[in-house]
């Protein structure tokens, strides 16, 4: 007969999932145990709950399969929520679990005690609590509730103490009770009429592409779309990879650097086309002229229409919907080629670091150059993300991972360790400023205990950028509050066993570049560059 634990590993291991991560408590050693007599499932040991989830998150994007990941009461579920968040607002399909208290104690007032399913509440798709008697029935439902359309997190609740309770005879194999994908129907006449209707009456349209797409897994019929009507598309910055940056149509992406040089094609547009456009990044009003919007996704448009003046939603499958769209007949589009090319080239150049430079410009550009097409990179929050936003060659979706729903700091560590766990032949990169790598720098622990082959690369200004720019924008003391002033200056060899390597100009940056890839284990590059090149590149007007 299983008990409880060893039901928990095995239905977990029977959907699909690889690995839990999470910090041990007193309860969760059974589980951890469990873990351990399973085969094809295991536990990793982490330094912080938020990493737990942060990998978790990463996990579910990756593989498809929901990531897992486990924390004790009270302080541990609160850490764990930062991870959680993020893979409610970033759209990833996760499954955490916490301890909670017996049901003679759930309502006391116990050390460490708080309610945890309000916590998890407003981040969650569903939370629940469980028992011995339901525990395998409530991990099925929970799975399948993670996939539905929008993918976002579950929270399950622990009694302390059922672990070792016998839950009755094994079963050869586990059915897995995912919900079943919504039928949609396909797209009523009377809105084809009216996308007609915009379509031929718009010359200049634009394709928003948007995190939904990448799920949808529709890069191919997007860019059939974009070559039979000639139209532009910009992206939002989740979901790169979608179109190819040497593409003609290519216009850039939204919200990131040199926003208003992307903003001079589409100011122009007459028609939006949002194609799995998720204004958790980034919302419609805040970019769009006041045009008509045609919204293709799962859901409805979430717009102010005080500020667009008409909006046509379609509910449904994108792909569906992209097939009835490349069915249509209608003039090719009037934008002007050579314009946008030159647009582009412009876009590109600022891009460009300056000959003998050393600034996050030369940083990315000379990392491009060595990462492998096939590579992952990780970003972490910052003035640099809106830099790799916009600069980064991406050949396909999730070859470049961030958080840019939840947006928080600290992502990168976590993001590139779950990444190479789940994809150990593939050379993987976390870039970071020096305030996202002192909130995880624990975590190079991590690393070095699971010897994980990673370049890490922290991008050190001594400074706050991006809040030191918005300062700066309000003509505030734009020192007061956002200096760091940790580098030393004798040079750290090691952090927990990781070596390091400082670099602080181009020629030894390239020479640490090569070694590090060369390395067979984790690795720290510490660029020491001048921030000031942010300025005049990043929270450009959007409008």
């Amino acid at each position: 007969m299983l008990n409880v634990a060893q039901q928990f590993a095995h239905t977990l291991k029977e959907i699909g999932v690889r690995f839990v991560f999470g910090v041990p408590s007193g309860n969760m050693i059974d589980y951890i145990e469990a873990l351990r007599q399973e085969n094809g499932i295991d536990f990793i040991l982490v330094g912080h709950e938020a990493t737990a989830a942060v990998m978790a998150d990463v996990c579910g994007r990756l593989t498809g399969v929901s990531g897992v990941c486990f924390a004790t009461f009270g302080p541990g579920a609160t850490n764990l929520t930062t991870g959680v968040g993020g893979a409610f607002l970033d759209r990833s399909p996760l499954l955490a679990f916490t301890d909670e208290m017996t049901d003679e104690l759930l309502n006391r007032t116990v050390q460490m005690n708080i309610n945890h399913q309000q916590l998890f509440f407003p981040i969650t798709k569903w939370t629940t609590r469980v028992t011995a008697e339901n525990f395998g029935e409530i991990i099925l439902k929970a799975a399948g509730i993670v996939h539905a359309e929008t993918p976002g997190p579950v929270h399950i609740g622990v009694p302390a103490g059922i672990g070792l309770r016998k839950v009755g005879e094994a079963r050869s194999t586990i059915d897995y009770l995912r919900l079943e994908k919504k039928r949609w129907s396909p797209i009523v006449a009377g809105q084809i009429d009216k996308i007609t209707v915009l379509l031929k009456k718009s010359k200049k349209p634009v394709l928003a592409v948007g995190l939904s797409a990448v799920r949808a897994g529709v890069k191919d019929l997007l860019i059939q779309l974009a070559d039979k009507f000639q139209i532009p598309v910009v992206l939002t910055p989740m979901a790169k990879g979608m179109f190819p940056e040497n593409h003609p149509l290519y216009a850039g992406v939204l919200f990131h650097a040199l926003s208003d040089s992307v903003a001079e094609t589409y100011r122009q547009a007459e028609l939006v086309l949002g194609l799995g456009y998720d204004p958790v990044e980034f919302n419609y009003e805040d970019w769009m002229p006041n045009v008509p919007l045609i919204h293709f996704d799962s859901k409805e448009a979430d717009v102010d229409t005080s500020q667009i003046c008409e909006v046509l939603n379609v509910v449904g499958s994108i792909e569906n919907s992209l097939e009835e769209l490349l069915k249509m007949e209608m003039p090719v589009k009037k934008w002007e080629l050579e314009m946008l090319q030159e647009r582009k080239s412009r876009l590109s150049q600022k891009l460009r670091p300056e000959a003998g430079s050393f600034g996050p410009l030369a940083v990315i550009d000379e990392l491009r150059t060595i990462l492998p097409q096939e590579g992952i990179l990780t970003v972490d929050v910052g003035a640099h993300l809106h830099l790799i936003g916009q600069q980064w060659q991406t050949p396909e979706p999730q070859k470049l991972l961030m958080t840019n729903g939840w947006s928080s700091m600290g992502f990168a560590i976590p993001a590139a360790l779950a990444a190479k766990l789940c994809h150990p032949d593939l050379p993987v990169v976390a870039v970071m400023g020096d305030g996202g790598f002192l909130m995880t720098v624990g975590e190079l622990a991590t690393a070095k205990r699971l010897n994980l082959k990673i370049v890490f690369i922290v991008i050190y200004d001594n400074s706050l950028s991006l809040i030191r720019i918005k300062q700066s924008k309000k003509d505030f003391d734009n020192s007061y509050g956002t200096e760091l002033n940790e580098l030393p200056e004798e040079p750290t060899n090691h952090y927990f066993g990781v070596p390091v390597i400082r670099v602080t100009d181009q020629k030894s940056y390239k020479e640490a570049l090569k070694y590090a890839f060369e390395f067979d284990g984790p690795i720290v590059i510490e660029a020491v560059i001048d921030g000031s090149e942010y300025d005049e590149l990043v929270l450009k007007s959007n409008k």
